[in-house]
């Protein structure tokens, strides 16, 4: 443990590990998307009569598929009857878990700090998925609630990472730290294709029980190697401490503050702006992701190891977008080239205006599979750039109650998944033809553009006055100081 600051400084783990984290953090969630193609009983979802007529026969019971593995051995897998609105109901449901825990999660971060918020949500959500494949062979109602409350659980990861990077992160450097959150996005990129290839070896249990095992290994990593503050830090050089200390200065309280003061933010514009930008933008950003395999196998008739391929290729590029788009922003920023608001403004007009002129096109050219393939790579690329824009705002204008915005904006953001989720499975339930996903793509259009717009007019990178307020009374034992 010792030789660990030899190569790597404190802030390099906690980068590393935070995102590893959020790799995670997406392999949990997105699991069930790859899986649940292979877990449904097909073509239960395209005639009620089939399922009237065949209440007698198999769709009364799970039926089984059989998987025949290289080793010659025939795996035989239950499946359910499931119909569509059920299937998406399955995949929506994670959302109302998630939605809960949002803005407790960035609060409590705040005042207990984010190393313990972000290490036990993902800790408990990988126990969680690990039982998943349990779940399901119980019951229906039960699959149901371990998705909940892994919702529940990994809601508060989210708005955690910012009370983190508050205390760790230097301000100038916080674009790129903020660029993990989008390795989320990569653990998309690699969980799709080796779920569908592990779907078509062992079956689809086999997914949840690696993802969930994986996740267990982080958290003891995350718990050793991470602490709260760099005043706690026992394996920390002067040196590091005393720069991330001088550079943060008194932008983030040594004391945490001990009450929200909601009236300033909540009638502040700059928040108003984070909180409808990425409400619009992510309701685009879950309708891609978790229809796309959906519309790859309804419309363009892709196999699911194929379409663990082709669905995984966007994620890439965002990332790859994400990381550049941040250290371009921080070093406009450093050498002073453009203001914080400037940059905020400049990248999230390009990562929302760009995916929404794409989604616009894609209404004419998305039957053809290339075009389609192509147009959601290009816009999720794009898209990556949200990390030098408004995802890490909140952190310009309140570093003090960085959790408390990105955990009301993320709550907010929580509805646009369940409402995505409703919306393509009511246009498409009956019919399953291109033109009920041209109205799809119409929609995400107009929801992309909104968003920039929005920001455009009322964000901010400047420190709002209101992120150290006044204490309300003396508090000497409960928040002592840190260092």
């Amino acid at each position: 443990v010792s030789s660990l600051p030899d190569f790597l400084s404190c802030r390099q783990v906690l980068n590393l590990l935070t995102m590893l984290g959020f790799m995670l953090n997406y392999a949990l969630r997105v699991n069930l998307t790859i899986a649940i193609v292979d877990m449904v009983v097909p073509n239960t979802t395209d005639s009620k009569n089939a399922t009237l007529a065949g209440n007698s026969t198999m769709l009364a019971g799970n039926s089984s598929s059989h998987i025949a593995s290289p080793d010659g051995v025939d795996l035989v897998e239950e499946r359910f009857p499931w119909d569509s609105y059920q299937t998406n109901f399955v995949l929506g449901c994670f959302f109302w878990g998630y939605i809960l825990t949002e803005l407790p999660g960035g609060r409590l971060a705040e005042l207990i700090g984010g190393r313990r918020v972000f290490g036990h949500s993902m800790l408990w959500a990988s126990l969680l998925t690990l039982i998943t494949p349990l779940a399901a062979h119980i019951n229906y109602v039960v699959l149901i609630v371990v998705r909940v409350v892994l919702g529940f659980m990994l809601g508060a990861s989210w708005p955690a990472i910012h009370p983190v990077a508050a205390v760790w992160i230097p301000p100038m450097e916080r674009s790129k730290f903020m660029s993990n959150m989008m390795a989320s996005s990569l653990g998309a990129a690699i969980t799709m294709p080796i779920c569908g290839y592990l779907i078509s070896v062992a079956g689809w249990a086999s997914v949840f029980y690696l993802t969930g095992a994986v996740g267990l290994i982080w958290s003891l990593a995350w718990f050793t190697f991470v602490y709260e503050t760099p005043a706690t830090h026992p394996r920390i050089t002067a040196e590091e401490r005393r720069e991330i200390e001088e550079a943060i200065g008194t932008s983030t309280s040594k004391k945490r503050p001990s009450h929200v003061p909601w009236g300033d933010l909540l009638c502040s514009p700059a928040v108003w702006a984070i909180i409808i930008c990425h409400g619009l933008a992510v309701f685009g950003f879950f309708t891609v992701v978790n229809q796309l395999p959906t519309f790859m196998s309804q419309i363009l008739h892709f196999d699911i190891k194929q379409n663990g391929l082709f669905s995984s290729l966007p994620y890439l590029g965002k990332y790859v977008m994400a990381v550049a788009s941040s250290y371009l922003a921080d070093y406009l920023r450093k050498k002073g080239t453009l203001s914080t608001t400037a940059t905020r403004k400049l990248f999230t007009t390009f990562a929302l205006v760009i995916p929404g002129l794409l989604m616009i096109l894609q209404v004419f050219l998305g039957y053809d599979a290339t075009w389609s393939v192509t147009i959601f790579s290009l816009a999720l690329f794009a898209h990556g750039a949200v990390t030098a824009g408004y995802l890490g705002n909140g952190l310009d204008i309140a570093p003090n109650f960085g959790g408390t915005i990105f955990g009301l904006a993320n709550t907010l953001s929580s509805f646009g998944g369940f409402l995505s989720t409703w919306m393509v499975g009511s246009l498409t339930y009956e019919d399953k033809s291109f033109h009920q996903w041209q109205i799809v793509f119409w929609i995400l259009g107009a929801t992309y553009i909104s968003g920039a717009v929005v920001f455009a007019i009322l964000g901010s990178g400047e420190l709002q006055p209101w992120n150290n307020p006044p204490e309300r009374k003396k508090i000497s034992d409960v928040t002592q100081e840190e260092g």
